[in-house]
């Protein structure tokens, strides 16, 4: 029978989301890899524990996470029943529904009816009477805004989730969104968003600065580019890699000399901090505070161990970002 460490709070960082009055772990688990039909329950198991004893209490998810559209869900509802579940209220677990779920023109986007069944179904499979956070998980071009805005409105009212966010909008359509829903009292806290030292758009379109001004926590997700920003490709692509076994989102292609030159590059300065790349890369993320919390994946305990780790980092010094900076460049 699992009990948690009594320990687990003891070097985890939190921040608050925005001006909301819940806290996020400096670190949170993504269950977007990992959690599908094809996963071993028993390292699944072993993920979600190891994560939780070092303080790591959020847990993201969405309704197509798998493979297998609801999986992740489904297989996370079973970690809860059997063992997580008891620490319910320590717990923020978060969903999202945007992308195709299931078949006909009820199933994707960003329509009042897609969305709150949606939820409905992910609660089912979780579970759950609600989820802490619930996510529109990608802007709509045809939907008017207002319609998705109340719809995550009446979630909230509804009880069946405490606060909502939003994922890949930009900065316009963030400050759209925010508008619609501060007019009706929703507790709207976070944009998620992609983020690393590879791709800083929410800095170039302005987003990053202006949901720190607002009141908008930041979560990033991808912050190592799927496994490059790491030291896992410096020798060759290992048969077990997200390349050889999935190719949907990191391809061979990706891995040119000139990106292999600027990972080496960044390992170096990683090596000399004293972390490893992805340690360093996390970091990087999270470095300035506006950041609320970095998504991290798994497939194996000793890497959620080794990125929490980035709790004890050095902070940057002025020489090392700019190092940075012109490696990237």
């Amino acid at each position: 029978m699992y009990q948690a460490k009594e320990t687990r709070y003891d070097s985890m960082i939190y921040n608050r989301c925005g001006n909301s009055g819940i806290k996020l772990p400096a670190v949170s688990m993504g269950l977007w890899h990992n959690f599908g039909e094809q996963a071993d329950y028993d390292n699944m198991l072993a993920l979600c524990h190891t994560a939780f004893d070092l303080g790591i209490t959020h847990f993201d998810l969405a309704n197509n996470y798998g493979p297998g559209p609801g999986k992740a869900e489904e297989n996370f509802g079973r970690i809860l029943k059997d063992s997580l579940g008891k620490y319910r209220d320590e717990l923020i677990i978060s969903t999202k529904a945007g992308y195709g779920m299931w078949p006909g023109p009820y199933g994707d986007f960003g329509s009042r009816k897609y969305l709150i069944a949606s939820l409905d179904q992910s609660l089912k499979r979780m579970g759950l009477d609600y989820v802490d956070i619930f996510y529109h998980h990608r802007p709509d071009p045809n939907t008017p805004l207002e319609e998705t805005m109340l719809a995550l409105d009446h979630i909230v009212r509804s009880g069946k989730a405490l606060y909502v966010g939003i994922s890949n909008y930009n900065k316009q359509q963030t400050m759209d969104a925010q508008k619609i829903l501060r007019e009706l009292k929703t507790p709207f806290i976070i944009n998620q968003r992609k983020y690393s030292m590879f791709n800083r758009n929410i800095e170039e379109d302005g987003l990053k600065a202006y949901a720190a001004e607002n009141g908008i926590g930041i979560i990033a997700f991808s912050p190592l580019e799927q496994g490059l920003l790491t030291d896992r490709y410096l020798k060759g692509i290992p048969e077990d890699s997200r390349i050889k076994t999935d190719g949907r989102f990191l391809k061979e292609s990706s891995l040119t000399e000139e990106v292999l030159g600027k990972i080496r590059a960044l390992n170096e300065i990683a090596q000399q901090r004293g972390q490893s790349l992805a340690q360093m890369a996390l970091s990087w993320v999270l470095r300035d505070k506006e950041v609320t919390s970095v998504l991290i994946g798994a497939s194996k305990v000793s890497q959620i161990i080794d990125n929490a780790a980035i709790i004890h980092a050095p902070a940057f010094t002025a020489d090392e970002l700019s190092a940075i900076d012109k490696i990237i460049a």
